[in-house]
């Protein structure tokens, strides 16, 4: 585990993607205009449960960017998609929920 502790709670894995997001300015220029949200909303937003779902979602729906967040942060996928489960909201499909 990384120095900044994000094993501690739900919570915290996804506050640690956002911030770990804002860290790359082309990650999170894909972020901000994948979720409609203006840079100036995040502060107002970070807390609600539907917008720290919707950081872990940008991470669960593409596998690159998932495994770069979790090699930085030594961190398991299955921890990030618990968090995700956690911390409740709409639930967005991934590649193994279809049968065809």
């Amino acid at each position: 585990m990384s120095d900044n502790n994000m094993n501690a709670d739900h919570e915290s894995i996804a506050i640690g993607a956002l911030s770990w997001i804002a860290s790359d300015g082309e990650m999170m220029t894909r972020f901000l205009a994948l979720t409609g949200i203006e840079p100036d909303q995040i502060r107002a937003v970070a807390s609600e449960p539907g917008f720290l779902a919707a950081v872990l979602d940008f991470l669960l729906a593409h596998e690159p960017t998932l495994g770069r967040f979790c090699d930085d942060n030594a961190l398991d996928p299955k921890h990030v998609a618990a968090a995700r489960k956690s911390i409740g909201g709409l639930d967005v499909p991934g590649p193994g929920d279809f049968t065809g």
